[in-house]
């Protein structure tokens, strides 16, 4: 046993991050070190303040004036969102698109990160994941309908099966065109990053696991899963943000006026644009923020709450 007072002249790095027992110069440097970082987040925050926060804060004001009048309407620009059947179906589309996407991206990418993080090659195989990302939407959209128009290749083939043209754009069957064309385009970064989680884990914990007996879905379940936490929080919020940005690819295949069940919330706030009317737009705006951050939120805490069992 080591006595107290020659723990006391043990350095400071024995003690790992307790600094009480530092001297109270040291201290001090290390909180004024702490502060370094400031300076390097101001062009952030300012850009974030600049193009985020005071244009939020614009829309915040705007939900509760009329456009032209620049009277105070109070709740009436938000009741008037809530009533309109247009609002209801994008809000209903979006809920269902990211309910249906989210999953499959996530767990279609959590084991291909799982199969390609055994082979070899897997460093060379990070750099064409990027690939989809690379590809600009509008070569995208383009693929796309030459593939699914009503004189695509697609059909082409169909036709020539003797099954007749299917009206993939113009039907219900567009839905799981574009939710395709989501988890196309984000299915590699999102492999990238749960790799980034995988080889970020010891190898040892798997050797210590192998040692004791458990085999490959041992280790999954109890090294790699649990390892992969933070990991996993990242990727749905990414994800689940990313879910409300295939507005373009929408747009560029279908037009302002898609399908009822791709018509999403972009669409609407696209054609509200077109016609000026800014207020709705505005309360709208809010309360998606306010859903989305309530979402996030609650996504985090169940998450904490996880990790603290």
């Amino acid at each position: 046993m080591i006595s107290v007072e020659k723990t006391k002249k043990l350095s400071p790095a024995v003690w790992g991050c307790n600094t009480s027992v530092l001297p109270q110069e040291k201290r001090k440097k290390r909180k004024t070190g702490d502060k370094k970082y400031i300076p390097f987040l101001l062009p952030s925050l300012a850009g974030v303040c600049l193009f985020v926060a005071v244009p939020f804060a614009d829309s915040l004001r705007r939900s509760v004036f009329g456009t032209f009048s620049g009277r105070f309407c109070g709740a009436d620009n938000y009741k008037a969102v809530l009533d309109n059947a247009a609002f209801r179906l994008a809000v209903k589309n979006t809920a269902l698109f990211t309910a249906v996407c989210l999953p499959l991206l996530i767990v279609l990418s959590l084991m291909t990160a799982l199969i390609l993080s055994r082979l070899k090659a897997v460093r060379a195989i990070r750099s064409v994941l990027l690939f989809p990302l690379a590809v600009p939407t509008a070569a995208m959209v383009l693929i796309w309908r030459l593939l699914f128009d009503d004189h695509g290749m697609i059909n082409g083939m169909l036709d020539d099966a003797g099954i007749g043209t299917v009206h993939f754009l113009d039907s219900k069957a567009a839905f799981a065109v574009l939710a395709a064309s989501y988890i196309w385009k984000n299915l590699g970064y999102t492999v990238l990053l749960w790799l980034t989680g995988i080889m970020s884990i010891s190898e040892s914990l798997s050797e210590a696991a192998a040692v004791d007996g458990a085999g490959s879905f041992g280790t999954l379940i109890y090294i790699i899963l649990p390892n992969l936490r933070p990991a996993a929080y990242t990727i749905t919020i990414i994800s689940f943000l990313n879910s409300f940005k295939v507005f373009r690819e929408a747009y560029l295949v279908a037009g302002a006026y898609p399908h009822d069940s791709i018509y999403l919330l972009q669409h609407l706030f696209n054609n509200w644009f077109a016609n000026m009317e800014l207020d709705k737009i505005a309360a709208a705006t809010v309360m998606v923020f306010a859903v989305i951050s309530a979402a996030v939120s609650l996504l985090r805490r169940v998450w904490d709450k996880e990790a603290s069992t």
